[in-house]
């Protein structure tokens, strides 16, 4: 029996006026749920003493009123209360267990709930009606307890409350819950008479277990039916347009949506922003989330990956401050979008800012901001500091796993990214196939080409994961990092694969690093034939003739281009210096302290020639006198980089340099030289990959 703190008589005739005639004083079941919906439980309890008074004892309540003040201590958090009444009724029917169950599922107690059920039925012997079904069955939705679920599902048939609208709501939120989408599309087409609740659980299920086909066969019953959608369908169907990216059927379902009388929360119109990011209409989102009069976290969050997942990372980071002038925090989405954005960018700086301030909000260790910081210090060239967030998570998902892999493997640490491959396995976590991209790329850095092979043919099956053409170009770059490029042309030709110029070009690359022009003209015929207009093949072909002197073939690769309109976009490098981005072009003369830095690279040419450096002439494409062709290697882009970097930076730092093109020969034979006389690690990013300097040595292997 509940504690009921008894209030003076004087307070009580107000409420209840016993010696009126029933239809002039208020009725105390009435008082009861009224107090039960505020959530009143003081004007609950002084009823209840009331009745207790007017009635003697507890025991000699009636049952609606018992039943009436269970639904009460339920709703008001006093789920003890209400069982300790529960259990002091005389008797009991159908209303008085389902309040009860009610009670434990808005507690979250499934367990409890299925107990009772299973009481209810065995022991009392009495019929569930469709509340009882209802209760119980969302109390296996939300503890994702499918089997007895279905168990339930049978009651239901064998009760033939299947086609109440209560119980088939629960039914398919049940299944679709416990991405059992088949048991919600056979609820859903075998009981007649669809409502909105029904289809928005299937159709959130469907979307969030990957089944976008059985979603738009949902839509267009939907829309078939002429149903009347609510603010959650059109969210739900904004992200499926999102998933699926098509942007005429989320223009539709805009258009439908204004013509209606629905408000646009700000849940609704970041569902739009979301759809029009991910359809790659970034000003859409932008207008849609500058006329909102409400914004949120999630508004603000739905606008940075719109321009984030478009390619405008500057402007992503940009929000950052216009979310501290209206003193909005960011939440963790927030921060991974933000620090993916720095990745884009390779803005190692920005991202350390960052980092600091997730340390200080508190979201160090959700999985989404420590995979995200993985992926911005791999990117950014700081794989040391990856794997420090990596090692210091306490729960990992699949994503921190193959993040950690791949960008061991980007940097060529092929070893590193196996061993984290191997403890993968031993942790019970389940590889994808962006796992197997990286652990094959990792063989191939290692020349590892029969452990390749034994990956792609046996683990992957293992698995259950068929290799796709991603997986099959890794094989082609392993067979050619190998030296085996008439195995690896022989893989292309005879593999039932719908290979990409990617994988073309992965052969025609090695062909340029192992000098096999014959075949290097073969493979780049094809990649023409694939693309015309495809720039990297006529450098690389260009490329092979210089290296063979054929100045003949050099003219016509480019005439040929001239012919075509096609442009050679202009070397780049840049590097961060002290939160100041200094971009440099070959032979630049435009940077402020051109002189030094021109002063700086003769300078580190002289130390490195006694180390053997000798200028690699073949990689100038132009049929010029050999000094001169020294001139053009001296002052490439990233030589000025890196240059200017050691100029500015304390001897202790690593020097940190993007390249917008494949690294060439000779800066890459002097780098390694550079990296030893100054005692520095060196760390370039080209189109390729990372290549880490140090020593004399590069994390390539000089195979890039």
């Amino acid at each position: 029996m509940p504690t009921v703190k008894l209030f003076r008589n004087s307070h009580l005739p107000f409420l209840f006026k016993p010696k009126q005639t029933p239809a002039t004083f208020e009725d105390p079941i009435k008082l009861l749920k009224k107090s039960a919906d505020t959530k009143n439980l003081r004007l609950g309890k002084a009823i209840h003493a009331h009745l207790i008074i007017s009635n003697q004892t507890p025991e000699s309540l009636d049952i609606f009123h018992t039943n009436s003040l269970i639904n009460l201590y339920s709703k008001c958090d006093q789920i003890s209360s209400a069982h300790h009444l529960f259990d002091s009724m005389p008797h009991r029917n159908v209303v008085s267990w389902s309040t009860l169950m009610a009670g434990y599922l808005h507690k979250g107690c499934a367990f409890e709930v299925l107990g009772l059920f299973k009481t209810m039925v065995s022991v009392e012997n009495l019929s569930p009606n469709e509340y009882v079904f209802a209760t119980v069955v969302s109390s296996c939705s939300d503890s994702g307890r499918v089997e007895e679920g279905k168990q339930c599902h049978g009651y239901v048939l064998k009760a033939g409350l299947q086609c109440h609208q209560y119980v088939k709501n629960a039914l398919v939120q049940m299944y679709s819950s416990c991405s059992e989408m088949e048991g919600a599309m056979r609820v859903l087409n075998t009981v007649p008479g669809y409502d909105i609740f029904s289809c928005n659980s299937v159709l959130n299920g469907l979307l969030e277990h990957g089944h976008v086909g059985e979603a738009m066969e949902i839509l267009g019953m939907m829309v078939g039916e002429c149903m009347s959608w609510d603010s959650v369908t059109y969210v739900t169907i904004f992200g499926l347009c999102a998933q699926l990216k098509d942007l005429r059927l989320g223009l539709q379902v805009h258009s439908r949506m204004m013509k209606t009388d629905i408000e646009c929360d700000v849940f609704l119109s970041s569902a739009i922003i979301d759809m029009y990011g991910k359809c790659g209409k970034v000003w859409n989102a932008v207008k849609i989330f500058d006329g909102l009069q409400t914004r949120n976290i999630v508004s603000w969050t739905a606008v940075t990956a719109a321009y984030f997942q478009n390619g405008y990372f500057e402007e992503a980071l940009g929000v950052l401050s216009k979310m501290e002038l209206e003193d909005v925090r960011p939440n963790e989405y927030s921060f991974a979008v933000l620090l993916n954005s720095c990745a884009g960018l390779s803005a190692l700086r920005h991202g350390d800012l960052l980092h600091a301030r997730v340390e200080k909000s508190g979201f160090k260790y959700h999985v989404i901001v420590g995979n995200a910081l993985i992926n911005m210090y791999s990117k950014c060239g700081n794989i040391q500091a990856a794997n420090e967030v990596f090692m210091d998570m306490t729960h990992r998902d699949s994503v921190t796993w193959n993040a950690m892999i791949s960008g061991f493997s980007h940097h060529g640490l092929g070893k590193e990214a196996l061993d984290v491959f191997h403890d993968m396995l031993a942790a019970g976590a389940c590889p994808n196939h962006i796992t197997f991209v990286g652990v094959l790329l990792a063989c191939a850095h290692m020349g590892l080409v029969q452990e390749g092979f034994y990956y792609l043919n046996q683990l992957m099956k293992q698995f259950g994961i068929e290799p796709e053409v991603e997986h099959h170009t890794c094989v082609v770059g392993l067979l050619s990092r190998s030296g085996q490029l008439d195995e690896a042309e022989r893989y292309m030709r005879t593999t039932a694969v719908k290979w990409d110029i990617v994988a073309w070009r992965t052969l025609l690359n090695a062909c340029h690093v192992h000098r096999s022009y014959g075949l290097g003209k073969r493979v780049a015929e094809v990649l023409l034939q694939m693309d015309p207009n495809d720039m990297g093949t006529y450098i690389l072909l260009s490329n092979m003739y210089a290296k063979a002197r054929r100045w003949d073939g050099v003219v016509n690769i480019r005439k040929l281009t001239r012919d075509r309109n096609i442009k050679k976009e202009p070397g780049v490098s840049w590097i961060e210096i002290r939160n100041t981005t200094h971009i440099f072009s070959s032979d630049d003369n435009t940077h402020p302290e051109s002189s030094q830095i021109h002063e700086k690279v003769r300078e580190l040419l002289i130390k490195i020639k006694p180390l053997g450096y000798v200028p690699d002439i073949a990689a100038v494409l132009h049929d010029v006198e050999d000094e001169q062709k020294e001139d053009y290697l001296s002052y490439h882009s990233e030589k000025l980089a890196i240059a200017y970097g050691l100029m500015k930076t304390p001897s202790e730092a690593h020097i940190r340099v993007i390249k917008n093109l494949r690294i060439c020969d000779d800066c890459h034979v002097a780098v390694k030289l550079i990296s030893k006389v100054t005692n520095r690690v060196i760390i370039v990013r080209d189109t390729n990959r990372f290549h880490q300097f140090q020593d004399g040595r590069c994390s390539c292997a000089d195979y890039w």
